[in-house]
């Protein structure tokens, strides 16, 4: 094919061969970035004081608000395991963005409506708020809608805007890297505006307006992405991943007793230099899972009955090599779902013990203890370019890799790094805990304690974001395999689900065996009379553990290898 054309079978918006030239790279991420941050700005404004929300105007205990939140974070991370699918097997990743902004819209226009169109939004009286079962069903329906809107949006972004580079340009390959960096960036953009702006609207002005403005931030996402789209590059989608790994585990079993031979050579591969899988690249052969190196193996049953046209019966060394691909990636996986419980918590405990401490900035200015989340996003915001910019020429010299650390290296740096998070944490919590004391302020509604003392543990979430989100969201797009990189992605995210709901499940155990007795508990309603340092350091001691276990697992990873290119 002509060098104008990309190699790697991406196709523009009409179904033809892609020009290197008129589409892809920067000029068609800027579309993408942009998008992203207004998507990000909304889902933030929304997401970011939702505790506060639920605990004051649907009349929820701080445990309650706190599992809800949690819960639906949880469900907004998990619902792009469907919009992946849909997106790797059939509709490819501009068409799922595409539909599922639809619901999207939709959730956030109802959650709009149940803050301020009379009898669907709560009936205030001062700080007090009654809510009827409706106005709640309206508000959690509102919520879900959101969370499957964003199923379709999460896994399919960044590996949308990683498509707009090609593999097999050198050139290109090395701006990958970057893209998820600023990619990463400009998500912190919108946060950034959310936990600022959009906070201090919700606090002062009201939920309507502080819900309005996300919904509309939404819309002018939805125009962006559309516009750029004669610069895209599109991936075709290339059937089923479940189905090939089905066929692949079939395949295996049906051979179970047929030994594997040593020479990998001998297991059956297309001998065109593209991949039988639409989409995608071959992959070589690795010398590990080898049970599953028998759906390749081709049998004098194979070659006399010509079952090799059935899948089912015999696969390719690319199709086997994709399963294994996604087996070595769960151990990786697993291992982010602790760090995902320590980030969750800044929208959680991290606001409730805020909401504690003296949140005044000089006479006549408050801060709501959800914006301080706003530290946690000029973390992001300093150590990404730092990052880019500093670390990683400094790192070159000294490892030799080219992006610095291998990708593994920079998420256990984040691991390590988000101990002190909640270090930090537990520290603060145990000062203000001892000057509740001191004062006898057991039922004070505010310890005369800056909130600001919270900002090193937002810093250090922040910091370990940089290192471990992004290093999640490249290692999963680069070791996927390219027919499967939006399932990936979407798996990847499943970690921030599971550490919703890891952090749910440890709240309500904690709650049930700390308040036996009578007692009032680790996370109490009235923190004055509760323990949260000792939550903060049970969360440091998983983490710590997890990252020794990460450890070990980054050791034994062995990196993907591709070859040719894609049908």
């Amino acid at each position: 094919m002509d060098s104008e054309y990309t190699q790697d079978g991406t196709l523009d918006i009409h179904k033809k061969p892609a020009n290197k030239n008129k589409t892809g790279t920067w000029k068609a991420c800027r579309f993408i970035l942009v998008t992203e941050c207004c998507e990000r700005l909304a889902y933030y404004g929304m997401s970011t004081n939702l505790v506060n929300y639920i605990e004051k105007h649907l009349s929820m205990g701080n445990v309650a608000a706190s599992n809800s939140v949690t819960n639906w974070s949880g469900t907004c991370y998990a619902t792009p395991l469907i919009g992946a699918f849909l997106a790797d097997a059939y509709l490819g990743r501009y068409w799922t963005i595409a539909s599922f902004v639809v619901i999207y819209i939709c959730g956030m226009t109802l959650l709009t409506l149940s803050a301020s169109v009379p009898g669907l939004t709560p009936t205030c009286h001062g700080e007090n708020c009654h809510a009827t079962e409706f106005q709640v069903a309206i508000t959690f329906v509102a919520l879900y809608l959101i969370a499957l809107g964003t199923g379709g949006i999460k896994p399919c972004v960044s590996s949308f805007g990683a498509d707009q580079f090609d593999d097999t340009d050198e050139e290109e390959k090395e701006s990958k890297s970057s893209f998820f960096n600023w990619f990463y960036f400009v998500i912190n953009v919108g946060a950034m505006f959310a936990s600022s702006v959009l906070v201090w609207i919700q606090m002062n002005v009201g939920w309507g307006w502080g819900f309005g403005v996300p919904t509309v931030a939404m819309a002018v996402a939805v125009l962006l992405f559309f516009a750029g789209s004669k610069f895209y590059r599109l991936q075709k989608p290339g059937g089923s991943p479940i189905t090939r790994m089905l066929q692949v585990i079939v395949a295996s079993f049906r051979k179970s007793k047929v030994r594997v031979p040593e020479d990998a050579a001998l297991l059956y591969e297309i001998h065109d230099a593209e991949s039988s899988i639409q989409g995608s690249r071959k992959l070589e052969h690795t010398p590990k899972l080898t049970f599953f190196d028998k759906a390749a193996l081709e049998t004098e049953t194979d070659e006399n009955k010509e079952a090799a046209k059935s899948a089912w019966k015999l696969c390719t060394v690319t199709q086997v090599e994709e399963l294994k691909a996604l087996i070595s990636l769960l151990p990786v996986w697993a291992s982010g779902i602790v760090f995902a419980a320590v980030y969750s918590q800044m929208s959680t405990v991290f606001v409730l013990q805020g909401n504690t401490m003296d949140q005044s900035m000089g006479p006549n200015f408050t801060i709501p203890s959800a914006s301080l989340a706003l530290f946690d996003i000029l973390s992001v915001l300093f150590w990404t370019p730092v990052y880019d910019q500093l670390i990683v020429p400094l790192a070159r010299k000294f490892t030799g890799h080219e992006r610095g650390f291998t990708q593994l290296q920079r998420i256990g740096i984040g691991l390590l790094i988000s101990i002190f998070s909640m270090v930090s944490a537990g520290i603060l919590e145990v000062a203000r805990l001892r000057y509740v004391r001191t004062h006898n302020l057991y039922d004070a509604k505010v310890v005369p304690m800056s909130i600001f003392w919270q900002v090193p543990q937002y810093f250090f979430v922040g910091c370990a974001e940089v290192f471990t989100f992004i290093g999640q969201l490249e290692f999963f797009y680069d070791q996927a395999p390219d027919a499967m990189r939006s399932l990936c992605s979407a798996l990847a995210l499943t970690t921030v689900a599971l550490g919703n709901y890891l952090s749910t499940l440890l709240v309500t155990v904690v709650t049930k065996v700390t308040t036996t007795g009578g007692r009032a508990g680790w996370i109490a309603d009235n923190l004055n009379r509760g323990h949260l340092d000792y939550y903060y350091w049970l969360l440091a001691v998983l983490s710590f553990l997890n990252f020794l276990v990460y450890l070990w697992i980054a050791k034994s990873y062995t990196y993907k290898k591709a070859t040719g290119h894609a049908l």
